[in-house]
Formats: C-alpha cells, sequence, structure tokens
C-alpha cells in the first residue's frame, strides 16, 4: 500500500479515521452445502464428537492442541463444560450435512473488536471431516462471518511451528506467513515455537471468488474427487492481472 506521511515528514500508518469497533461474533449457525457450524453444546455434541475422535487411533489429532487425548467420555464431556461454552475462545461443532453429525470443532479466539482482529483456532478435524470438502468449507463458513457479516479487518491463524499439517493447511486456504515467535509459549511440558499466518479484509474478496469456485458442486466429478485445486484457484484469483 502507499506510504502515508506526517506534517514531519515521518512515514506513518494509512488513516482510519472513520473505523468503528465491529460487532462480537454471534452465537448463531453458519450454514453451508457440506456442513454447518453450531455453537457447541455438550449436550447435543459432545457424544457425537468423542465417537468421530476415537477413529484417530494414535492421538496424532492431539499432538499439538493444548489437551487430550481423552481416556473417557466423562473426561472429555467434563473439559467442555468447563472450558468451551465461554465467549472467547468461542467453540463452533462442525457438522456434517451428510450424516448430522458433529465431526469436529473451531473456535474464534483472541476476539479484539476495537480493532478488528480475530483469531480461528482449536481446529481438531476428525478422520471423518480431514480432507473433504466440509473441512474445506467449514473454513471459509467461519472467514464470511469474520469479513462479510462483521467487517474485521485481520484474520489470524496460529499453531506450533513443528505442526506441519497445520502449517500447510494455513497456507492452501490463503493465509499468509508471517513468521516464527520462539519460545513463545509452554504446553504439554515442552516449549513451543509458534508460527504466525493472517488473512486481511482487502484480500478477501478474490480469496472469496477462489472459495466459492472450489466449493460448486461442478468442481467435483462423481467420486467427489476435485477438478481445480484450491490454491491455483487462490493465485488466479490474486494475480494482478485480476484486479
Amino acid at each position: 500500500m502507499s506510504e502515508y506521511y506526517n506534517h514531519l515528514g515521518q512515514p506513518i500508518g494509512f488513516p482510519m479515521l472513520e473505523w468503528q469497533a465491529r460487532p462480537w461474533p454471534p452465537r448463531t449457525i453458519m450454514a453451508g452445502n457440506y456442513c454447518q457450524l453450531e455453537p457447541l453444546n455438550p449436550d447435543s455434541h459432545a457424544a457425537d464428537l468423542y465417537e468421530a475422535y476415537t477413529a484417530d487411533k494414535d492421538g496424532r489429532n492431539w499432538t499439538y492442541l493444548f489437551v487430550g487425548p481423552f481416556e473417557t467420555f466423562t473426561t472429555y464431556r467434563e473439559w467442555l463444560e468447563a472450558a468451551c461454552l465461554g465467549d472467547d475462545p468461542l467453540f463452533h461443532a462442525i457438522i456434517s450435512a451428510k450424516t448430522g453429525k458433529a465431526v469436529g470443532v473451531a473456535t474464534y479466539l483472541r476476539i479484539e473488536p476495537k480493532v478488528g482482529v480475530i483469531e480461528v483456532g482449536h481446529i481438531n478435524y476428525s478422520p471423518q471431516l480431514q480432507k473433504t470438502a466440509a473441512a474445506t468449507e467449514a473454513m471459509f463458513l467461519m472467514m464470511c462471518r469474520v469479513f462479510d457479516e462483521l467487517g474485521y479487518r485481520r484474520y489470524e491463524w496460529k499453531c506450533d511451528a513443528l505442526n506441519a499439517p497445520s502449517r500447510n493447511a494455513a497456507l492452501r486456504l490463503g493465509f499468509t506467513f508471517e513468521g516464527i515467535f520462539r519460545q513463545a509459549t509452554l504446553y504439554k511440558g515442552r516449549n513451543r515455537d509458534t508460527a504466525w499466518f493472517s488473512m486481511l479484509d482487502r484480500e478477501w474478496p478474490a480469496l472469496k471468488q477462489a472459495y466459492t469456485t472450489w466449493l460448486a458442486p461442478d468442481n467435483f466429478d462423481a467420486d467427489g474427487r476435485q477438478r481445480q485445486r484450491l490454491p491455483d484457484l487462490i493465485s488466479r484469483a490474486s494475480s494482478p492481472t485480476n484486479k
């Protein structure tokens, strides 16, 4: 973006004189063609989620999360009730349109309406959800709420720097890598360096165009295989020739 200067000739950030604090994310359903996201309710979602996570036989899903794996349904439900019913983080269950069951979790967190910044995190996709159109659509629905519905300026993705699948997912989804915060925190008795990614409101129109094309039913053949890759669509939509 162009540089701006004050009366002393010093470079300063671009003006935001009409900016107003944005709304808090509502506790309402986000519905798509392949899934919908609902504010997490242990009564409605705990049993389905626990069952879905049991397909992860070696507990790989939990390696880079701050909790888990859980040995019993009781301990998992107790954790949901103690940690997952607040407003920040705001947990959502991802419901499969095929089965009507909860198959994953994602949250909004570090919510800052005053400056228009919000993070997506605590993402835990069961094997039934991984590498499906619903998995991508869930992230798209959350982006639509952040940018189109609420008008936030910045959407963040952070993960353990050693979590290669999460880093690859962020890049595939159109987030921009910003760097590593070394020794950022401790969890499960070990150090964590944190990789930071972001998506900005001015980047969203091109990204939304790519997502809409990728999620269209005609992008998948009779066996559910994609005809066009999302990263390719994002690259083309973000090309200067398309702006």
